[in-house]
């Protein structure tokens, strides 16, 4: 660990006892506070490229990129130029900007099954907004809408009640909430089924076809690792979807321009009705975004009986950035490069793994990662959970101690972004190396 002073008190750990007395749990977002892992959470100061710097001075390769938007690297001054002269024309409107246009307009241009979308700021507000508009959208002439949405275990859409569910121990056990403050008559209509297990869904329509409102899933998760959907179980979706008359509601808000540039649903070549979007396309600002069918669209307000309204949607300066950084990974080789570097790490990964004897794989899509404490890259979400989770905690806080910040969490996936250049990855797996060494 690169370290421009070393103070007496770590600055860390005063910055997290001042905030637990302020913030519930010291933090703004749980995963952030160490707790599945240990130790101090790092209080970040500033940040360039592919590294970020805590309060102590410490210098670390990042690997979360603020959880997947900073695919560029952080402080790219081409995004920075472009919110540096939005923010001179104002901060926001509450009116329509030609911007929101045109991110819009190359949203629907690059993303092969989108028609129209409505901005928002998060991605949890973009999917519960998407699930909405699923169940108006295929509600019958009397108004009647269907009440039942599909969901698969270890695949996250946001903190939205009706989606904090996890599964029963029976094929279609309805919903019980996994957190505190959920009504069960909220979550008595969301279905949880296994990751890529076919059967399920085909038993779960045949069951409940005539009231599914739609499904929505992660084609490759990234909140219980990186856990990748295979093509049948997608097709099958998709089929099951289209018989019945539900709607299939990707969620590509980590995904999406971060796998590849139409996202997952063109690499697996699936036509879905909704997609949901974030992350990428804010470049580290709140943005997100829901969209689809022309004639799924049409039901939400001012045109339909859907409401959704948000005071900072399409935030000028939010989709400054969002649209600078969409123009960076259009460039020739963008991806390709990307790519490259990501399966570089993961290979090198396991090849560090090797000599010590650790219980190690790794897989990588576009610029996402899974490190898996495990002989084999997990299926579903009871795979991930049989995986050596003491391990990765001593991995990540040996990795920690070598300048390397990876999440804290077995269960999250990685990211890579463009300004990880190849000596900041030999970097990583030298560090790695040293790391497997310490806890095999």
């Amino acid at each position: 660990m690169q370290s421009e002073a070393t103070p007496l008190i770590d600055p860390n750990l005063a910055l997290f006892e001042r905030a637990q007395r302020s913030i519930p749990g010291g933090v703004n977002s749980p995963v952030r506070a160490f707790r599945s892992v240990g130790g101090t959470p790092r209080f970040i100061v500033r940040a360039a490229g592919p590294h970020f710097w805590d309060a102590a001075g410490a210098r670390y390769i990042d690997y979360i990129g603020s959880w997947g938007p900073m695919i560029v690297g952080h402080a790219h001054p081409e995004v920075v130029a472009a919110m540096h002269a939005a923010i001179e024309r104002g901060l926001s409107y509450g009116a329509p900007t030609e911007a929101e246009i045109e991110i819009a307009e190359e949203l629907i241009r690059l993303v092969p099954s989108l028609e129209q979308v409505r901005l928002v700021s998060s991605g949890t507000e973009a999917a519960m907004s998407a699930l909405r508009l699923a169940r108006g959208a295929t509600a019958g002439a009397g108004g009647q809408g269907r009440r039942k949405i599909v969901k698969f275990e270890g695949c996250y859409h946001g903190h939205a009640d009706s989606l904090l569910v996890k599964a029963g121990s029976g094929l279609l056990t309805l919903g019980h909430p996994s957190s505190a403050g959920v009504p069960a008559e909220i979550t008595q209509h969301t279905l949880v089924l296994d990751y890529n297990d076919c059967q399920q869904l085909e038993d779960a329509f045949k069951a409940h076809g005539d009231d599914i409102a739609c499904v929505i899933v992660e084609a490759i998760a990234g909140n219980m690792n990186l856990v990748r959907a295979t093509p049948e179980f997608l097709r099958t979706m998709r089929a099951l979807c289209s018989r019945h008359g539900a709607l299939l509601v990707f969620d590509e808000v980590m995904t999406g321009f971060r796998v590849a540039l139409g996202g997952a649903q063109a690499l697996y070549g699936i036509d879905p009705d909704l997609t949901v979007l974030g992350k990428v396309i804010g470049g580290g600002m709140p943005v997100a975004a829901f969209g689809g069918k022309r004639e799924v669209m049409k039901h939400l307000a001012p045109l339909g009986g859907v409401y959704q309204a948000g005071t900072l949607s399409g935030n000028p300066v939010a989709v400054a950035c969002g649209l600078a950084t969409l123009k960076l990974v259009q460039r020739p080789g963008f991806y390709e490069a990307l790519a490259t570097r990501t399966f570089k790490l993961t290979q090198g990964l396991v090849a560090a793994a090797r000599p010590s004897g650790v219980p190690f794989c790794a897989d990588a899509a576009g610029g996402m990662f899974g490190l898996y404490f495990a002989r084999l890259v997990p299926q579903n979400y009871a795979q991930v959970m049989a995986m050596d989770k003491s391990r990765f905690n001593a991995f990540f806080h040996a990795m920690l101690a070598r300048g390397v910040y990876l999440a804290p969490s077995a269960y999250e996936a990685g990211f890579v972004s463009a300004a990880h250049d190849d000596d900041t990855i030999d970097r990583t797996l030298a560090a790695a190396r040293e790391a497997f060494a310490a806890i095999g």
